[in-house]
């Protein structure tokens, strides 16, 4: 393993010597760290959302009994929602669907939309959300 001696650069993957190019600090974090960073911060959001989902999924599910009317369950449909469209739009379209799921609404297959509403908007996000049964 390569020791530094003080006074010298990091090593730097991708040129010659391993050393940093010219015009770029000794120190410090290496390129991309904070392109790398700010990609993982942006799904921290989804992670969040989803925490309280796998919670129900893997604990009051069982408890309360699998008897959703729609298929996929409201549990999945909203981790897959967030998954695909993010944490705010996602987040609306599983409530909606959660509010859907009662004994007077709705029932059968009912999949995550491949694209958002052209209505839905981040200032408008209940657009987002399927509120009633369609009326097919």
């Amino acid at each position: 393993m390569d020791r530094q001696i003080i006074g010298q650069g990091a090593r730097h993957e991708g040129t010659p010597d391993g050393m940093r190019p010219p015009g770029q600090l000794p120190f410090g974090p290496e390129p991309g760290f904070w392109r790398r960073l700010g990609g993982r911060l942006s799904r921290l959001p989804r992670l969040l959302l989803r925490g309280p989902i796998l919670f129900y999924r893997y604990t009051l599910s069982a408890f309360m009994g699998r008897q959703c009317r729609y298929l996929p369950t409201c549990s999945a449909y909203a981790d897959e929602a967030i998954q695909r469209h993010g944490a705010w739009a996602g987040g609306w379209m599983g409530l909606a669907r959660v509010c859907r799921c009662h004994p007077w609404g709705g029932h059968g297959f009912d999949p995550v939309p491949q694209c958002l509403p052209a209505e839905g908007r981040w200032s408008r996000p209940w657009r987002y959300g399927q509120w009633r049964q369609r009326s097919d």
